[in-house]
């Protein structure tokens, strides 16, 4: 069961399923960029501190507590797309939140009939329900995110808010692409690559299982990124691209956006009783 404050929205996500049929299914405060400050820096001065900063976007959502949360992930593989949006609400303080995302068919219209799968990020765990055939409908499915060999980056249908924010503590090759209005807000938006294997030595204990599983489940190690940051340094906006092999000639990309606002919204999460878990067989992902 999810606890949820309804101005938030539902809960949620999914397992993504490529045409190959293989699912998927997942700070510093220095001187800004712009200014006097910053035009005084030598060039690789002003590279190292868009990069502390971009780094340290996760420590600013901690420090924030909670936000409301939208995410959309799309997968290409084999010459099929397969694109799908969610919403929920993090609490960064428990590393717990709750997502509701909607599969749509590879032509991007929504499925009709289709009822939102429902799913709860906590510490090490991922939940899903409504998750696919096989699956009751009053039952969870839960997963180890450790033991997913992309620590649930990509498998949920989309990547845990703190993953996307602590996978940042990788950031290289940091360049700074000026101001602009997100959502009304504005934002300095930074571009570069950051390293899964650089990040998971310097996550937190709650988020370092996952990224150091990811770090064998993609082609490269290697996540190119924009970052949109407010004046606090909080990540209002992230967006990475993954590449997997996924059985295919050509291999699998993800690109996977987490937007975050409303910070300090109220976000109650619950986790489902075990006796509320299915422990059989699943089918297949979701229909």
């Amino acid at each position: 069961m999810v606890v949820q404050d309804r101005r938030g929205g539902g809960a949620a996500a999914v397992a993504v399923a490529c045409g190959t049929g293989l699912a998927v299914g997942l700070l510093t405060t220095g001187c800004s960029p712009d200014g006097a400050a910053a035009d005084d820096q030598e060039p690789s001065g002003r590279a190292a501190a868009a990069a502390a900063e971009v780094r340290n976007s996760a420590a600013a959502l901690l420090r924030a507590g909670s936000a409301r949360v939208r995410t959309s992930m799309e997968t290409v593989s084999g010459g099929t797309r397969v694109a799908i949006r969610g919403s929920g609400g993090y609490d960064f303080a428990t590393s717990t939140g709750w997502l509701r995302v909607v599969l749509p068919d590879p032509a991007g219209k929504p499925r009709g009939g289709h009822q939102p799968i429902t799913e709860i990020l906590a510490p090490g765990a991922l939940f899903m329900k409504n998750r696919g055939a096989g699956v009751p409908a009053d039952k969870w499915v839960r997963v180890d995110t450790a033991s997913l060999s992309d620590g649930n980056l990509v498998t949920g249908g989309a990547t845990d808010p703190l993953a996307a924010a602590e996978l940042l503590r990788g950031a290289r090759g940091v360049t700074y692409q000026g101001e602009e209005r997100l959502d009304g807000v504005m934002v300095r938006h930074y571009r570069g690559t950051t390293d899964i294997g650089a990040a998971a030595g310097a996550a937190s204990p709650r988020t370092r299982p996952a990224l150091v599983a990811a770090e064998q489940g993609f082609t490269t190690d290697a996540v190119p990124f924009d970052a949109y940051l407010d004046e606090d340094g909080r990540l209002r906006k992230v967006r990475q691209w993954f590449r997997f092999a996924n059985g295919a000639p050509k291999g699998a990309s993800v690109t996977s956006t987490t937007e975050l606002s409303d910070f300090g919204t109220k976000v109650a999460v619950r986790l489902p009783d075990e006796q509320d878990i299915y422990a059989g067989k699943i089918a297949s992902p979701a229909p």
